[in-house]
């Protein structure tokens, strides 16, 4: 393989890996939350009512953000009657061709994604909540999210190229 698809291939893995470590950690924060909340409201009665937005906003960039990531590490969830049958390199071929339509959708996610948030900067979209948070910054996480996927994923085209040719990418 080109060296510049190697170099790619070990940037974006580099980047995702930060990035997925990192967000992992969004789980613990959102408990934590939940507990605090839980805590406030049966000791002193006092309900804060932006801790399940909150929860929802770290949610999605939690499963947004580590998107990437679960895709470097192969642990995504995958219909399995055929493909652990085959060997590494039927596999790969097969994930060649099928990888286009994951390409085609994070595309397709990546063009609204960016539609709506700059939607939400320019017009300051709130939440229809009483808390009525900014929606600008969950979006453009959402979409920095949703970009590193995609280049996750031509990462991933480039590895089982890689393994259909019979070489090694690293």
């Amino acid at each position: 393989m080109p060296h510049i698809i190697k170099l790619y291939v070990r940037w974006v893995d580099r980047i995702n890996r930060v990035i997925g470590r990192f967000a992992m950690h969004f789980v613990l924060v959102m408990m934590f939350g939940f507990l605090y909340s839980a805590f406030m409201r049966m000791a002193f009665n006092v309900y804060f009512n932006w801790m399940m937005e909150s929860a929802q906003f770290l949610l999605s960039a939690y499963y947004l953000l580590g998107g990437g990531y679960s895709m470097q590490l192969d642990s995504h969830v995958r219909m399995d009657l055929l493909y652990s049958r085959w060997g590494p390199r039927t596999r790969a071929c097969i994930d060649i061709v099928t990888i286009w339509l994951v390409v085609i959708f994070l595309v397709f996610l990546l063009l609204g994604g960016i539609s709506s948030t700059e939607y939400a900067l320019v017009n300051d979209q709130r939440n229809y909540t009483a808390w009525a948070p900014p929606l600008a910054p969950i979006k453009i996480i959402m979409t920095f999210g949703i970009f590193m996927m995609l280049l996750q994923t031509l990462a991933t085209f480039f590895r089982d190229l890689a393994t259909a040719l019979g070489k090694s990418i690293e």
